[in-house]
């Protein structure tokens, strides 16, 4: 069976000398991260699990204790890494009207009636995250995932409304 991950974060640094680490992630997801017990790290193709033994949170980061990771030394390994979840874990903690914004790749772009393209990608610019949308000549537009572009997002039609701005399209 093949294992999906989703991914909540990055290890930016170390904190201290005992093995902590600081971890980016998208921000109004403490709640989340608080619940999580097990995480995997990526390390060339394989994913390592951990466990983590504690968390807590500074206005810019999250610091993370993993089990067995002791010193400086160790977490310097995984500095720059991704930090991800089982999808499974990841969807317990959605509300219904939520998504996984992976799921989004795919999906048909439309501004009122007209399809204007579809979702090929989604990054994350520090503030906000961005759809790769590729229009139906053939550009690559990124397009902030933001309520006042992306006004609705139906996962049952896989269709994405936007407000089409001047601009953003072209």
């Amino acid at each position: 069976m093949k294992n999906n991950f989703v991914s909540i974060g990055k290890i930016l640094n170390f904190h201290g000398v005992k093995g902590e680490a600081k971890l980016g992630y998208t921000k109004n997801r403490e709640e989340f991260l608080s619940q999580i017990k097990k995480v995997y790290i990526k390390t060339d193709s394989e994913y390592k699990e951990f466990e983590i033994q504690s968390l807590k949170f500074t206005p810019k980061c999250a610091i993370v204790k993993f089990k067995g990771i002791d010193s400086l030394n160790d977490i310097l390994n995984y500095k720059g890494s991704v930090v991800f979840v089982d999808e499974s874990s990841a969807r317990e903690f959605l509300d219904e009207d939520e998504f996984l914004i992976d799921e989004l790749v795919g999906m048909n772009v439309y501004d009122g009636d007209d399809r204007v393209g579809s979702v090929v990608g989604v990054s994350n610019n520090g503030a906000s995250d961005l759809l790769s949308v590729k229009t139906n000549t053939k550009n690559i537009c990124l397009v902030p995932f933001v309520k006042a572009i992306v006004t609705s997002v139906d996962m049952k039609t896989k269709r994405i409304q936007i407000n089409n701005i001047e601009g953003l399209l072209s």
